[in-house]
Formats: C-alpha cells, structure tokens, sequence
C-alpha cells in the first residue's frame, strides 16, 4: 500500500497548478483510490483535493509532508484513464489541471441513492402457519394480515405492505426482531429512459451501407483502431451504420459511447437505439436531475448500460470497455467547448480512443473543412455513402431572389413560390419545416425619428423584441447577458412615439404564416420554447405524431430530425450567417442550408425546398442548393489557404476583457508587443501575429473586450507562446485563449 499521495488542490489559479504531497494516515490506506476527493490542510485553511497519483516515495523531506484530512464523502472517484485525459486536456487547451479534472468529472458529487424495500419470510409454511395460529389466538390482527399475505406471497414490497394491507413499519420491526422476517434492501437506479418501450428494430443494410461497416468491423476484428469520416448526404442511413457497428462492439463485450450535438436531438436518437438495443442504453446530459445523472454515471461503471447517448459531457462516461465512440453530425460547432478548458468533442474523442485502443466514427453530410482536410491527407479514413436509403431522390431545390421579390413588390417574408408550395402542401395533408436562425420577433428595436436603436446597457449590442417570454410579455431581451426591459412605448433618446421593431425572429414568422393560413396548426422550436426539461423533446413529438402542419425554429431543426411527412423545408433568409464576423460564415451557411435541405423527402413523398436570399450567386449558397459539397470545400480551402485560416494554418485567439476599457486596451497593446518580440527572438518567421483590435461586440456584461490573434503552420510556436502568456498578467484584466476557435471575437 502506497504511504504517499499526489494531490491536485482545488483551486483555479495557474500558480497552484501543480500536484502536492501528503501522507496517507494509516486508517486511509486501503480506502484511497485515484481520483478520490480529499480534504488537505494548505497553508492556514483545510481545502479539497483531487488524488491523481499514489506513491511510495517521499518527494520532500518526510518531517514536512503534511497528512490527509480525510475523504470527501459526497465526492465521484474517477477513473486514472480519466485523469490522464484530463492531463492531456491541460496541455493541449491551456487550462489549469484543476479545470480539467473537473470538465472529465460530468458527476461532481454522490447523490441520495433510491432504496426499494421489501420484506422477505424467513420460515417454512408450516413453521408460519404455526406462528399465524398464535397471532390470531392473541387477536393481533395486522401481524395476522402481513404473515398471511406473506404466506401466499413470500416476498412483498414494503411499500404495498403499509398501504394496501394497513400494517405499519413498527409491526414489520417486531417480526423483524423475533426472526419471522427480513427486510431487504435494493439499490434502485433512476433511469431517465425507463418510460420508453422497446419495439426491436433491425433493417437491412443496402449495399453501400454494408460496404461501409464491413471495412470498419474487418478493422476492428483485426484490433486496427482508427478514426473513420463517413461523409454520407442527408437520408443515406449514417445512424443504420452506427447502429450496426454498435452491435459488432456489444457481441465483442466492448462498449460504446455515441455523441449528439445537442440536447433537443436526444429524444429522436434514443428512440431508434432503444428499440434496438433496449434497456443497455442510457443517456448522459444537463437536463437530467442530478440524482438522474449520478445513477446514469453509476451504471456505466458498474456494466448495467453498454451504450451512452449525450453531447460533449457524455464523452466522459466511465465505461471500463469502451471500444468505440461515434460522433454524429460532427461538423457541429457546440462539440466545442465555451468553458475552460476550451476543448474540442473531436480531438479529446480521438485521445481518449487512443488510450483504451478504441475507434472513433465520425459522421456528417456536411463534414468539417478541418475533419475532410484530415481525411483527403490521409489521418482519417474516408467512407462515404453518396445515395439515400432506398435511392429516394434528394429534394428539388430552388433558389429565391428576395431582390428580385422586392421589385415585384412582394414585401412578405415569405416568397410567392414558398406561399404557393405551402398551400399545396396544406391541401395534400403533408407536413412542412420553416427555418430561420434568429428567435424572438423583432431582431432591434429603432427610432424612425432620430434612428437610434435600443441597446443593452450592460453589453455593445442592440435588445431583441420578443412578443412572450417565459417572464412576461412584450419585452426586450440581450441575448448575450440575459438583460431584460419592457418594450418602451416612447424613445429613450428623442422621447418620440415613432419606435418600432425591424428585422425577423422565429416569433414573427409564426405570426406572419398564421395570419397567411389561419387553419394552420403550427409548433415553435427555439431557445425560448425549449428551456424547460424535455420541452423539445415533447414538441418534436407533437410533430412526429402529425399534431402540426408545420415546425418553425432555429437550428435545432436542422440537425438529425427525421419525418417521412415532410415534404417542404423553406429557409426564410439564408444570408443570416452570412454577415457573421467570422471566418467560417460560408462553412456555416453551407451545414445549415444543406442540413434543412435534408429535412425534406425522406420519406415515400418527393421533397422540396425553397432557399430564400439576398445572395443568391455566393458560392454557400449555390453550392448548398446543389448538394455538392465538393465544389464548396474547394471554394472554400483556396479562402483560408490565401488568408491562413484553419486547417492549413493553426490559431489561437487571445480575449483580454476587464471593466476598464483603458486598462484592457493599453495592456493588449503591450501583450501584443511582447508577443511579436518573442516570435522575433524565437526566429519564428512563419508565425504571424494580428491585434490587438476591439472585439467584434466591443462590451459583454459591463466587460470591455480586446482580441489578438495568433497564426502559424503547426501548434509549436503556439504552444510555445501560449505557455508565455499563462505567466503574463494585469490587476483588472483578465486573459482567456482558445485554440482554433469556432467562433472569433
């Protein structure tokens, strides 16, 4: 037994970021595992701990090793495997091990377990039949009840004892104590998919699908882990595949853990898994209580579940056999982390694999630029699957000219060749989807007198109208800090009663269709209606049930829904993304418009859709409404070649936010002077260093916000100079990096 520990304090500061050693007390020795909490004396205070190492060997002279408290009762130990990866983490996101310990750690603590009692007979019949005999001599008429019941029925809930035959926990006691019966006690674990029903479900793979999992399970067979791309266009069966190489790892023993970008995709994904594979799957995300996602977390370490379906979280499930990690709709920007550390579901994915000797499945209609310039230079094998499933033809798209609708004095949202699809599409019975990635009703709200729109106090941004939030009704809301106000009826500048909204939500598109179509019966998908638990789960299910002509929202509808009804997906204005300060605006617009495109005819019904535009001829655009993705990534590849975009170049983005834009601004200037004196030092000719410069949105929650940009062919000089910031600093500022961003500042 081990007489030392290797301790992580839990405290988020880059100076303590270091491992500290105590002595194990005696009483301690065969209780302490890895990844236990602890609780150490550190300077004046005692504080928790994380154990990531158990040694023999003192590192400091023995008399000055301070001993261990005792262990946190409440805390989750985590796997060693666990630790590493978050060792990794640390050194690849530039976080602190603190930081990192607790993003691997989706359980922070136990919770109250759930006992299912009942009561056991411990006698034969006859010797209970004797005891009866006695009781009903002595007229004791509950314990005469319960020993009856239990002669009948050797074995009865507790619960059922006390309410339906009326006997009480101190009768129970009593016969308990004179050796007639035993209460026994079960650990029950609370299973948030506990309420589906397993129809089993098996279809056989087409030709091209088989194609695909026979070199995948051929690899496996042979214990080849490697990283597979199946690119394969909306409705080709990506989730049969998955499936299907699920099963080939369970008749293997092995486990599998199966990635979702989002919350509101559970509920249809673990349908189909759950009528496969039934009660061995499970599911891991934020919306679950925390006594929920501790027995989730429980039974993957104990083997009671093989499959674990979540987003970025559920990457952490403590599975002991994990043989393969599939991440659908791998393109998604929420795989990437906006906390620290900001780590990326793809790469720390394919690290944990290589830990455990796993593979990774990586699947999209729209992969990536980073993911298929991986796969065209060889670290990721490429599979695709380049027709739908039964050769059903993808959708008829055209393109709409919202210019040339102006000219022809159609200002409504909605194009006349939508109006007219839609009212085609009523009369057949069929359903539609209508996307639009903008919630509320107004985008702003503005003067026409003296053009001043209404901004958020606390953030450089302008409020957005909502007609109803969960709060109240007509209210402007910053969806960056949460700001709230009730819509003025006056300007706040000028005092004038010309105020008004402009621009269009999710909100207004609602209104607008039911006006249009007063019989309509619509359902509204976005944040504001799906916050509550299982809210999107039970609107995706009015839908699937046919109780909706028409779903509106967000990207949430985008992504991995599947309807045979539906035959229309209209795009209210594709530009949206478009005008994003960011470098992968076209990236983005071309996985949205091709992912609502796929909404439609996926069933027996041709498909059609209507992509509505400013822009018609950017090449997103175009090359959305043709389903060739190839043509787009070619496109595409020569812009971040020419500019040093990733993946050909690597970036790290350095925010320096503080509430005294002064401060922020005069230390950015010197951070960034530093920075390109180092690169000078270093004779790193190919790295180039951009800034500072204000944020694209200059003030966040009363914080101003300064960005430099770091880029270069390979991550050592960003490494390098990455680990020099984390020694920079400035009272009053703050400084957060992030590799590769998803999303610039």
């Amino acid at each position: 037994m081990a007489e030392y520990a290797n301790i992580i304090v839990d405290i988020f500061n880059e100076k303590l970021d270091k491992t500290f050693q105590y002595r194990i007390p005696e009483a301690m020795k065969e209780k302490l595992t890895l990844g236990m909490q602890v609780y150490v004396p550190f300077g004046r205070r005692n504080i928790k701990g994380y154990v990531v190492g158990l040694t023999d060997e003192p590192e400091f002279e023995v008399a000055k090793i301070k001993e261990i408290i005792g262990i946190a009762t409440d805390s989750v130990p985590i796997e060693s495997q666990l630790i590493a990866l978050a060792g990794w983490m640390k050194k690849n996101y530039g976080a602190t091990m603190n930081h990192a310990l607790k993003t691997v750690i989706p359980i922070k603590k136990k919770s109250n377990a759930v006992e299912h009692k009942s009561v056991r007979l411990k006698l034969t019949e006859i010797e209970a039949k004797s005891e009866l005999a006695e009781f009903e001599r002595k007229h004791q008429k509950a314990r005469v009840r319960l020993l009856s019941a239990l002669i009948e029925n050797p074995q009865m809930d507790q619960s059922m004892i006390t309410q339906k035959l009326n006997v009480s926990g101190t009768v129970i006691r009593a016969l308990e104590t004179m050796g007639i019966v035993e209460v026994v006690s079960e650990r029950s674990y609370r299973n948030p998919v506990s309420h589906l029903d397993s129809k089993g479900y098996h279809l056989t793979l087409n030709e091209e699908q088989q194609s695909v999992v026979d070199v995948i399970e051929r690899n496996l067979d042979q214990k080849i882990a490697k990283t597979y791309l199946i690119k394969g266009v909306t409705g080709s069966g990506k989730t049969e595949v998955y499936m299907e190489l699920i099963a080939h790892m369970l008749a293997q023993g092995k486990q599998a853990i199966v990635l979702i970008p989002e919350i509101a995709l559970t509920f249809q994904t673990v349908m189909r898994f759950y009528n496969r594979f039934g009660d061995r799957v499970s599911i891991m995300n934020s919306r679950l209580s925390q006594g929920e996602r501790f027995d989730q977390f429980e039974r993957a370490k104990n083997g009671d579940v093989d499959i674990m379906i979540g987003p970025r979280s559920a990457l952490f499930t403590p599975f002991s056999k994990l043989g393969l990690i599939i991440i659908d709709e791998e393109h998604e920007s929420s795989y990437k982390s906006e906390t620290l550390p900001r780590y990326h579901a793809r790469e720390t994915a394919i690290e944990r694999a290589r830990m455990c000797g796993a593979s990774v499945v990586l699947g999209s209609a729209t992969p990536s630029v980073e993911s298929y310039y991986r796969a065209k230079t060889g670290e990721y094998e490429l599979l695709e699957l380049k027709h739908r499933v039964a050769e059903k033809p993808l959708p008829k798209v055209e393109v709409v000219d919202l210019r040339e609708e102006l000219k022809a004095g159609n200002r409504s949202i909605l194009s006349v060749q939508l109006q007219e699809l839609m009212e085609d599409r009523l009369k057949k019975g069929q359903q539609m989807m209508l996307f639009i990635n903008r919630r509320g009703f107004n985008s702003f709200v503005s003067c026409r007198a003296c053009g001043e729109a209404i901004k958020c106090p606390r953030c450089d941004v302008a409020l957005t109208y909502h007609q109803q939030t969960i709060q109240a009704q007509r209210q402007l809301v910053c969806h960056y800090c949460g700001y709230m106000t009730a819509m003025p009826k006056q300007c706040p500048s000028c005092k004038s009663n010309m105020i008004a909204g402009f621009g269009t939500g999710t909100e207004k598109v609602e209104e607008e269709i039911k006006k249009l179509f007063p019989a309509i019966k619509t359902l509204r998908m976005d944040r504001d209606t799906t916050m509550r638990k299982d809210a999107g789960a039970r609107i995706l299910k009015q839908f699937a049930e046919g109780k909706a002509d028409m779903l509106i929202g967000t990207q949430m509808i985008v992504k991995g829904h599947d309807y045979s009804n539906v035959t229309l997906v209209g795009v209210i204005l594709a530009d949206l993304s478009l005008y994003a300060n960011d470098y992968r605006a076209g990236e983005r617009t071309f996985d949205l418009l091709t992912q609502a495109a796929g909404r439609a005819g996926r069933g027996e019904k041709e498909g059609a859709v209507v992509i509505q535009t400013y822009q018609p001829d950017h090449y997103a655009i175009a090359a959305a409404a043709s389903q060739d993705y190839k043509a787009f990534y070619e496109m595409e590849m020569a812009y971040r070649r020419m500019l040093r975009y990733p993946p050909v170049y690597d970036m790290l983005q350095i925010l320096l936010t503080g509430e005294s834009k002064g401060k922020v601004e005069s230390y950015a200037g010197i951070l960034c002077r530093d920075l390109k004196e180092k690169t000078k030092t270093l004779q790193y000719t190919q790295t180039r260093i951009i800034g500072p410069g204000e944020a694209a949105i200059g003030k966040i929650n009363d914080e101003y916000r300064y960005v430099i940009y770091i880029k270069a062919p390979g991550l050592g000089a960003i490494t390098t100079l990455r680990d020099y910031i984390d020694t920079c600093g400035c009272e009053g500022v703050t400084i957060s990096v992030d590799m590769n961003p998803m999303t610039v500042c």
